[in-house]
């Protein structure tokens, strides 16, 4: 890995993240941009050595890189190497450059990895799926699961890939803002609000987020009404993380929520778990809850093994990377993993953009529409733009 904290301002943050982009796709080269939640602070990893498919993942031990995981746990898992990190900070590139980039000229196409469309998995009618869900919960299959869609968006050919993440860092401070490609995975864009794992600073901190409501810069979020299907909904997340606790006789944890967040241009229930590392005399907690919360009952279902044997049977099409998870590992000895919600995949021709909603035994099919409508309204005004 290459790190070297110097600064270099020749260019604008902009140009150096085309220059550095442009060239790693021009030797084929995958990478992975994001901006860290909270901060002005981007990171670009270019694995000159290529991906490497992980079965397991070890945050403790792992080499430092970017990992993007599938919705579907026994799958692979893609890892980015850091051969080659580059750090932002306000707006300022901090690393040592390779002496032989030059500025690519604006005119010049950055062909982004792109898979071909899988014709045979197209998804199904989603409100004829949300009265399956009820019927099925009505059944005593589960108590909760979470059907998803998709929308496709035409794209023009030049499609500027650079500025739609950066606009996205602009509308979503607080949130995974990241940009993923590589011949294995295709090329995603996203900006996901949902922390699944961080380690830091001998720290394990995970959320509970659900539960959606449009939001409005007039709300006043001390005075949100939650209806009671909402706040059912997200308690199902946090029994889900406090089962995972109770299944390795984890009892020294902090809880803290729910209370309103904001995403966007959508209202959430979040409740924030940590737990002290050197208290709970656990260094590998990390690790083991992350196999133990993928996929949470936030993106698949509650009790988990039927409800994500209902949506492979019936959702008609393949997750693929969302609602899986992603973020940096072991960079600056912390771990950083969000579940990848919000998100889009470049397709030849178009943006596929997925939303899903949390279906209960109080779900109105119309209104799980609406609320997937909703999320997917996070893109679709900056994909048009």
């Amino acid at each position: 890995m290459i790190l070297v904290d110097q600064k270099t301002a020749a260019r604008t943050e902009s140009e150096w993240l085309r220059c550095l982009i442009a060239d790693a796709l021009v030797h084929h080269h995958p990478f992975c941009l994001w901006k860290t939640p909270g901060k002005d602070e981007k990171n670009l990893i270019i694995s000159v050595g290529g991906v490497k498919l992980v079965k397991e993942v070890s945050l403790e031990d792992s080499d430092p890189g970017f990992l993007l995981a599938p919705f579907q746990s026994e799958s692979d898992k893609v890892f980015f190497p850091a051969d080659l990190l580059y750090r932002f900070e306000g707006g300022n590139l901090i690393s040592k450059i390779p002496d032989h980039l030059t500025q690519p000229s604006e005119s010049a196409r950055l062909n982004f990895y792109q898979k071909a469309e899988n014709s045979n998995k197209m998804g199904t009618d989603f409100k004829a799926l949300v009265k399956k869900s009820i019927h099925a919960i009505d059944q005593g299959l589960f108590e909760k699961v979470v059907p998803s869609r998709f929308k496709d968006v035409p794209l023009q050919n030049e499609y500027p890939v650079l500025s739609i993440f950066e606009k996205l860092c602009h509308k979503h401070p607080h949130a995974l803002v990241s940009l993923v490609s590589s011949p294995i995975t295709g090329t995603w864009l996203g900006a996901s609000p949902e922390l699944l794992v961080s380690v830091s600073q001998n720290k394990f901190k995970t959320v509970a987020l659900a539960g959606t409501l449009p939001y409005t810069p007039d709300v006043d979020l001390k005075k949100v009404a939650w209806t009671q299907k909402e706040i059912e909904e997200q308690a199902f997340v946090c029994r889900y993380i406090i089962n995972c606790f109770k299944k390795i006789r984890l009892r020294d944890y902090e809880e803290h929520g729910p209370k309103t967040t904001v995403a966007g241009n959508l209202m959430h229930l979040k409740t924030e778990y940590e737990v002290d590392l050197l208290n709970a005399n656990f260094p590998q907690l990390g690790s083991v809850m992350l196999k133990l919360l993928h996929p949470t009952s936030a993106v698949c279902g509650m009790p988990l093994e039927p409800a994500q044997k209902f949506l492979l049977e019936h959702e008609g099409y393949d997750r693929e990377f969302y609602s899986g998870f992603q973020g940096p590992i072991n960079l600056k000895s912390e771990s950083l993993l969000y579940v990848n919600l919000r998100c889009l995949q470049l397709l030849p021709g178009v943006a596929r953009c997925y939303a899903g909603a949390g279906v209960t035994a109080d779900s109105v099919p119309e209104l799980e529409w609406n609320e997937t409508e909703m999320k997917l309204e996070n893109l679709y005004p900056i994909l048009v733009q």
